[in-house]
């Protein structure tokens, strides 16, 4: 899933030197595999955008929002980025900055739980080894 360019390359890198401060707080929970051994990338070039921080195994994006999103322009231009990310196969999830700040809890259980069930085997199947042929019903 590389649909990028080198001039988004670089703004991301220079975005990851120059973190706000809630961006921050986010990546110290989550780098180096320290939610449950998931690994996030922060400012993370996806097409036209750049994710603030994304897991590539739960296919998960995580988007902080601040200030620069509170008009309806800047919440269209939201909607708009979130349909993209879906139409790829990503789930978005999005904070308030301030959710972060006063809820850290809340926010890493979110995160955790969708990464969780994102990348959960499916349940609906019969343990290996647990059914014969006998027991499982053909599809017409």
């Amino acid at each position: 899933m590389r649909e990028d360019n080198k001039r988004l390359r670089n703004f991301a890198r220079q975005m990851r030197k120059e973190p706000t401060p809630a961006e921050q707080h986010l990546w110290r929970v989550v780098r180096n595999r320290r939610l449950a051994a998931f690994k996030f990338r922060r400012q993370h070039p996806l097409g036209p955008y750049i994710l603030d921080c994304y897991c590539p195994a739960a296919r998960l994006v995580v988007e902080l929002d601040g200030d620069s999103h509170v008009t309806p322009e800047d919440q269209q231009a939201d909607a708009e980025r979130t349909a993209y990310l879906e139409r790829r196969g990503l789930k978005v999830l999005r904070f308030w900055n301030i959710d972060l700040a006063e809820n850290e809890d809340g926010v890493v259980t979110r995160i955790f739980d969708e990464c969780v069930q994102r990348t959960a085997a499916p349940t609906n199947l019969p343990p290996t080894g647990a059914a014969n042929t006998a027991d499982v019903m053909e599809l017409p």
